[in-house]
């Protein structure tokens, strides 16, 4: 451990290095997966869904799924069509995001999440 700044060292202790450099590789070779839906549950399900699959075909790692922040849009419109303007309405709709990362993913893991059948509404969006 350094004493100024606290950080551990980068390699092992016994001076190969070998961790660092697999760590370094690994963080290059990942799939980083981001789920959008307008309904959080089949969201949740569907990135269950791809977790469960990517473990059950050998990627190394797995990080998620993350919640990210949640879009609200809200539309405002006038009830009446001509006047009134204090009567209005206001719509709403929400849009729930999750990011999965996959760190070292085989090609068989790849494969099986291409098959894999999502549930219908939630968008995908996939970063090799």
């Amino acid at each position: 451990m350094c004493a100024i700044t606290g950080e551990l060292p980068r390699s092992d202790p016994t001076g190969s290095g070998n961790e660092y450099k697999e760590e370094k590789f690994m963080a290059k070779n990942s799939v980083r997966i981001r789920l959008k839906a307008y309904e959080n549950r089949s969201l949740d399900a569907a990135a269950e869904k791809i977790v469960t699959t990517a473990n059950g075909h050998g990627a190394k790692k797995i990080v998620g799924p993350v919640p990210l922040p949640t879009e609200r849009e809200v539309v405002t419109i006038l009830r009446a069509v001509h006047k009134y303007k204090d009567s209005r309405e206001q719509f709403e709709i929400r849009t729930h995001k999750r990011l999965i990362e996959i760190v070292g993913p085989s090609a068989e893991t790849i494969d099986a999440l291409s098959r894999l059948d999502l549930p219908s509404g939630v968008d995908i969006e996939i970063k090799l």
